[in-house]
């Protein structure tokens, strides 16, 4: 049968899933006093990150409508999948659930599933990317979705940050805190907890320590290794990236290492320098 796959602008797709016909982004905006960004071919990274070290202020983000979710499903793929950023960090993901509700009323049924990837960036790509593999293998359309939900319960998400500046000015951490863990040069890994909120693991002194952490926490949460592709993102930062595969590659086997840079939302989390690993 045929399909569609539809990943909101938090995953970030390879160049050539892009122009994959069964694939599409949908986008989520930014918003910096007052500079309005769609998170879509056009974000300037480079830009996005100059507007944010100048304000003050954290970025505002706002999801996809449900209109812009039913516009998607509007499609000739019989079966269609939706995955969105962890439903703990944004509204995608109710979003997307309206938009069938509005589909299914104006259009009538129509295999359609939302997954809520309790993860974010990297980690959406990684579920876009098993949800073809069992399109491909021929499953039919609800064991696509026993699969991939039973793969999304493995799926663990880390992450290092350069700067704690963007937690701070978005709530998640205090002023106090966030001084202090900048001028000690404190790195906190992070997590992501099984229903999609963020939760601190570990720290280290500087980033190069607080990278080689994730990778231990990863290298100690994988099962099945050989079967599982690892996923790197980085907000402007390959270097680290390809240090952190490099890493992972002496500690355990893995089918195959992804790299991409984040797109907009993700760099809003990830910040400049930021690090995000999914298996």
């Amino acid at each position: 049968m045929s399909y569609k796959i539809i990943v909101d602008s938090c995953g970030e797709l390879p160049e050539s899933y892009k122009k994959d016909k069964h694939f599409e982004s949908v986008p989520l905006e930014l918003n910096i006093d007052g500079y309005h960004i769609i998170d879509d071919e056009t974000f300037d990274q480079a830009d996005f990150l100059k507007r944010v070290e100048k304000s003050p202020n954290c970025p505002k983000s706002s999801c996809p409508s449900p209109q812009r979710y039913m516009e998607a499903y509007t499609c000739e793929a019989e079966n269609v999948y939706v995955v969105t950023l962890s439903a703990e960090l944004s509204g995608s993901y109710n979003s997307a659930m309206l938009g069938k509700k509005l589909y299914q009323e104006e259009m009538g049924e129509k295999n359609i599933y939302v997954f809520n990837s309790c993860s974010a960036s990297i980690g959406e790509t990684l579920i876009a990317l098993k949800i073809e593999e069992m399109e491909k293998a021929g499953f039919p359309f609800q064991d696509v979705v026993e699969k991939v939900e039973a793969y999304i319960k493995e799926q663990n998400t880390y992450f290092v940050l350069e700067s704690l500046e963007a937690l701070r000015k978005n709530g998640r951490l205090s002023n106090l805190k966030a001084f202090v863990a900048n001028a000690l040069n404190i790195k906190p890994v992070m997590g992501a907890t099984p229903i999609g909120t963020i939760c601190q693991l570990d720290q280290a002194r500087g980033i190069d320590r607080a990278l080689r952490k994730m990778v231990d926490y990863t290298v100690k949460g994988i099962k099945n290794p050989s079967e599982k592709i690892l996923a790197i993102s980085h907000c402007n930062c390959l270097e680290r990236a390809k240090m952190v595969r490099d890493e992972v590659k002496k500690k355990v086997q893995v089918k195959d290492i992804l790299i991409l840079d984040t797109a907009g939302i993700s760099s809003l989390y990830a910040s400049d320098g930021g690090v995000i690993l999914v298996v």
